[in-house]
Formats: C-alpha cells, structure tokens, sequence
C-alpha cells in the first residue's frame, strides 16, 4: 500500500503527520493523521491509540485540539486519527450534516448509493491498522477511543473486535443508535430496515450479548444538548450493570459536547489505555 504524506509538524519531541492513500475498502482516496511519539526517533514499536471522531469532523478535529500529544509523549504512545468517511466528487452525499460525508457511522452500508464507498467499518477494523503496521515503527498492541458517532464507532468496534483492542474509551458517545434519532437515521441509511443489523452495531446491544470482555472508560457532560435524545447513558450503565461489564461512566457537572470537554479529561483516557497495555 502507498501512503503519500501532505504535512508534518513537530510536538512535544513527536512528529504529527497526515497521510492520503487509495482505500481498497471505501473506493476512494482517505486521509489520516498519525502522531509519533519521540520513543519512535529510535525505533522503538510503540503502542497505538485509534481514535475515531464524530458527526462532521476530519482527521483534525482532534489532533489540533484535544491537546493529546503531550500525553502522549510521555506515555510513548503513537495516536492514529482517520477521516470520519469516505470523499471524492463521486462519493455519495446528503444535504444534511449526520447522513453522508462526515457521518460514516463506522458501519459497512448494505444499502445504495451508500454501500458502493461507505465501508468504514472494514477501513478502521482491516485496512488502516494493516497500514499503520506495515508503515510506522508501532506494536500490534492496539486501544481504541472516540467521541460521540466516533465513542459509538470506539465501544461497538471493541466489542466486536474484543481480542484486537486491549481497552475503549469514548467522550459523549451514542451509545444506543437503534433508540435514537441519529442512529435510526444512519441506520435505515446505511443498512436498510434490518435491525439485526442495527443491533450488531450498538454497543448496549452488544454488551448485552458480550461473551468476551474489553476494559471501558466513559466521559459525559451534564451539559451536553444532545445527552438526553441523543446519548442515553443511563442505557449504558445499566446494561453494563446487568452484564457485571467492565464500564467506568464518569458523568461531570457544566461540560458540554465540545473539545474543551474532551481537552480537559484526555490525559485521564490515555493513561487508562496505558495501564492496559
């Protein structure tokens, strides 16, 4: 796989890069951003945090204001950030921001126009792990992360996936799309009216039938405008109760959807996966 890099800036003794590369997967061409903690400057095979954004964001939406670098730095953690969906000019979209470019919902769609380049869910899980090995001086040991769709596209990700990622961690995440706006709309989207389908990518569905268990940290705002129509935390928790799930949900007074709450508790995040790894 040829992978062309478009920028690098150094950090914190790191270096944070993007990428663009043809995606086998999504029929496209997909950008990514990596950053490499300076333990890479010797070689070292450092651990790897993927981390998947929300409804509207890129590659940089994280990487230019979580503030995660000096972290992880510390930690000697490399941090990979892919795109949120497929692009390109023939690369189906709709007019609204959660359906389309933006909002992959790190599923692979079943339904047209969508299923010919929206299959995020074989990008994160198959093809851009594949490349970050073959191409950056990491380790095969893996934890997953992400906020709101992307705390979604974290948790069912490690859920079904339990031996490939060591935790999951979210901020804000929908953590019961097939009980919420969002969700049934990208999901009669993407992979028609079969809630079986719906249900293998929820993540309170999925603990509920978890046969294997990977550790999980939740942040939610109690100010977030979305927490009550949207989020549903409190389904969360109690299928993590109901299931004796490893799930620590941290709810905070004041702090919204925004990245000022995810700056200001991400520190926390990746010294969890740390302790995993």
């Amino acid at each position: 796989m040829t992978i062309e890099n478009i920028s690098c800036n150094k950090i914190f003794g790191g270096w944070h890069k993007q990428y663009t590369h043809r995606s086998e997967v999504n029929r496209c061409t997909m950008r990514f951003a990596i950053y490499l903690p300076p333990q890479c400057s010797n070689g070292t095979k450092v651990p790897v945090v993927y981390w998947l954004s929300g409804l509207t964001c890129t590659d940089e939406n994280f990487m230019q204001k979580a503030g995660a670098q000096r972290v992880a730095a510390e930690l000697g953690i490399a941090i990979v950030a892919p795109d949120t969906s497929p692009r390109g000019d023939d690369v189906a979209d709709d007019d609204n921001y959660d359906l389309g470019k933006g909002a992959g919902f790190y599923v692979n769609a079943t339904q047209q126009p969508w299923a010919t380049h929206y299959h995020m869910y074989d990008y994160v899980v198959k093809e851009l792990p594949a490349i970050i090995e073959e191409n950056f001086p990491v380790s095969s040991t893996r934890a997953i992360a992400g906020h709101s769709m992307g705390g979604h596209g974290a948790l069912s990700i490690a859920l079904k996936n339990p031996g490939m990622f060591t935790s999951a961690s979210a901020f804000s995440p929908i953590t019961n799309p097939v009980n919420c706006p969002w969700g049934q709309k990208a999901f009669t989207a993407y992979l028609g009216d079969d809630k079986a389908a719906w249900q293998a990518h929820d993540t309170v569905c999925l603990i509920n039938d978890a046969k294997e268990q990977v550790p999980m940290l939740v942040d939610q705002g109690l100010d977030d405008s979305f927490l009550s129509e949207q989020l549903k935390p409190e389904a969360l928790q109690q299928a993590a109760e109901a299931n004796q799930y490893p799930l620590t949900l941290r709810q905070h007074e004041g702090y919204d959807h925004s990245y000022y709450f995810i700056a200001s508790f991400i520190a926390d995040h990746l010294r969890f996966h740390a302790d995993h790894f």
